[in-house]
């Protein structure tokens, strides 16, 4: 006799298993991937930084008028590839200026009492800039021929003097309205740009607005260039 079929009315066990967690592999992969990311991010902002600093200088501190002293140059005007003589008579090529701000006077070998003001101005003012002051170099541009006066020369310790043909230097940098050249002080940035020209008659009283200008300049444009020449 055979017996009855079983029935076996029980549920069905189910079984839950958890999802598979990660790899240690894949964990350091992601962390990786993110470290050379941030890596990434981190040398773009290094390399647009002058970018950053120059677009700060003209877009921020430049938007009125009222807040800068001197006038701000647009469009910009790059130095000139002009041969220039020191005052041994050696060539300089202008453009081998690049690489720092410049302070710029222009005026007469004779060296006269405006010329001798604005020298004055010029190491005054450098000097004012503190820690900052490497970064920002004296330049006397000399338009003639005459011979500069024995007595001044240790004035321009430090200082880069150079005679430029007239004509080219007055098509590079330009006077305000019923004003000649060497009647303002003019600021060129480390890429060779004239931007910036102090009103005519920069005395003891109106250099302070023109210091206000110059440490603007220094501390926007921080990062764009170094103290000294290389």
């Amino acid at each position: 006799m055979s017996s009855a079929p079983v029935h076996d009315d029980q549920p069905l066990g189910l079984t839950v298993h958890s999802l598979p967690e990660p790899s240690g592999q894949l964990q350091t992969a992601a962390v990786d991937t993110r470290g050379g990311r941030l890596r990434m991010l981190l040398v773009m902002l290094v390399c647009a930084a002058p970018v950053i600093a120059s677009y700060f200088t003209y877009y921020v501190i430049r938007p009125e008028g009222r807040r800068n002293f001197g006038e701000l140059i647009d469009p910009q005007r790059p130095l000139p590839v002009v041969e220039a003589k020191n005052l041994t008579g050696e060539s300089v090529m202008l453009p081998t200026l690049k690489g720092q701000w410049l302070f710029v006077s222009v005026a007469g070998g004779a060296c006269e009492a405006q010329c001798q003001q604005h020298l004055y101005l010029q190491r005054q003012l450098r000097e004012t800039l503190g820690k900052e002051k490497d970064r920002l170099d004296r330049v006397w541009l000399i338009n003639d021929d005459a011979p500069v006066p024995p007595e001044i020369i240790p004035a321009l310790k430090d200082a880069t003097v150079l005679r430029v043909p007239p004509a080219a230097l007055a098509q590079w940098l330009q006077a305000g309205e019923g004003h000649a050249l060497n009647e303002h002080l003019y600021v060129v940035d480390p890429l060779g740009n004239w931007m910036m020209r102090f009103p005519a008659g920069l005395n003891a009283e109106t250099a302070l607005k023109a210091k206000r200008d110059l440490d603007q300049l220094m501390r926007a444009a921080r990062f764009w260039d170094r103290a000294g020449r290389d």
